[in-house]
């Protein structure tokens, strides 16, 4: 193990002790907090670079933090504690320039019923999050004879309407990222994988997954530019895949769509019709633990509305809620990338009422998993959002006092075993 403070190896002739050196724990985890936000925020920006969108601000921050994490510059609480807060704030405008590139490029999400399963005839499969990928595979293999599906949380690429224009684009096959090892086997065609969450893949289907630009497996074949012809080429080849409808799906409920109703939600929640907000989302994984978001949502209220997004869906989606005022009690917001909606859902609310977020009926439970989820987090802190919360563990590199200061200043709290009464019954 190394020093950051001392540079030296801890291998029994150098440090020993990271305290006699000054880096106490709180400050590890301050750092680490930092750095993970930051990378979880980098990825956002690469998403929205690419789509023409970028801020010197944002990147400078970048900078920055990097500089206070990796080099031996900054072992100070009360200005880390600062820099983390700015990354949820940086982090917020580069969510801001995601949506907007999204909605330029793609136009904006509509609500749109989504085929799931899979049709007759040679099929591609795509997963990740980057729709740009998936709009140069649609053009390329235009009049081809293949069809092309999403995977994970390639599912909100139905509801753009320059991709679903597409009448190749055929459907959604799978569920979250963890299902991969058993369902891309039973897909007969290539797998394109364009972001992170692509698992290292077994020998059954590693000779069909292509990935793109820094995104690599073993095994794997990495594509280093748009050129989608050997993709194309090895589905021709490949055996055709069945017609095999599972289910249909309603997605596309993007803040543009929901903020257009708001009219009918204020009255609905003036007249009592809605009592509360449910926003239940984030990363999906495979722990036991994350079954409690699918008890929160069976047993949320009749007279409440779901929020969700991220691949934390799939815990959630399967299962009928019904409407409420008119409209449906379950709103698919989109991916992980799409979270600067619910952040602005929450900020309109808060302003048709005349009071501040944490005044409102939202309960906020997120699932966490990686770096984006984190960066999502100090976006909600930045905004002083209180009494989120988290699972189905707390992360690791968060040190007690720091989670003990995060409780203060925000009321974080760990989920229950259970969803507690007084998060899924309605006061009388």
């Amino acid at each position: 193990m190394f020093c950051n403070q001392c540079e030296q190896t801890q291998n029994g002739s150098g440090c020993t002790d990271i305290g006699v050196c000054g880096k106490d724990p709180d400050i590890q985890s301050l750092q680490e907090i930092l750095l993970y936000g930051v990378k979880g925020m980098a990825a956002y920006a690469a998403h929205a670079r690419r789509l023409g969108k970028a801020d010197e601000n944002v990147s400078a921050f970048i900078e920055d933090a990097l500089f206070a994490t990796v080099t031996n510059v900054n072992f100070d609480m009360e200005s880390l504690f600062e820099m983390v807060l700015e990354c949820g704030r940086q982090n917020i405008r580069v969510m801001q320039m995601l949506d907007e590139g999204h909605s330029e490029k793609f136009g904006k999400p509509e609500p749109t019923v989504v085929y799931e399963g899979t049709r007759e005839g040679p099929g591609i499969l795509v997963t990740g999050h980057d729709m740009l990928d998936l709009s140069d595979l649609l053009e390329q293999s235009a009049d081809q004879g293949v069809n092309i599906y999403t995977h994970g949380e390639m599912l909100p690429a139905h509801s753009y309407p320059e991709l679903k224009k597409h009448p190749h684009l055929a459907g959604h096959y799978g569920g979250p990222w963890q299902n991969q090892q058993w369902e891309f086997p039973a897909f007969s065609g290539p797998i394109v994988g364009t972001t992170n969450c692509v698992l290292i893949p077994s020998d059954t289907y590693a000779d069909r997954l292509f990935t793109t630009r820094v995104t690599a497996v073993p095994g794997g074949t990495r594509l280093k530019n748009n050129d989608f012809s050997s993709v194309i080429a090895m589905a021709l080849d490949s055996p055709p895949l069945p017609e095999n409808k599972v289910k249909e799906s309603t997605i596309g409920f993007h803040h543009s769509v929901i903020l257009s109703h708001a009219g009918t939600i204020v009255d609905a929640v003036k007249s009592g019709a809605i009592k509360r907000f449910y926003l239940i989302g984030g990363c999906d994984g495979a722990e036991s633990g994350r079954n409690y978001y699918t008890r929160l949502a069976e047993q949320a209220p009749d007279e409440s509305i779901i929020l969700t997004l991220g691949c934390g869906k799939y815990r959630i989606r399967d299962r009928d809620y019904g409407t409420v005022a008119g409209l449906p009690r379950f709103l698919d917001m989109g991916q992980c990338n799409d979270a600067f909606g619910a952040v602005q859902v929450a900020l309109a609310l808060s302003k048709a009422f005349d009071c501040g977020v944490n005044d409102l009926p939202l309960e906020i439970v997120l699932s966490w998993f990686e770096q984006k989820a984190v960066a999502v987090l100090l976006s909600l802190f930045a905004l002083d959002v209180k009494g989120i919360r988290l699972g189905p563990v707390p992360p690791a590199f968060v040190s007690p006092n720091v989670f003990a200061i995060l409780q203060e200043k925000f009321d974080l709290k760990l989920i229950e075993s259970e969803p507690p009464a007084e998060l899924v019954q309605l006061s009388v």
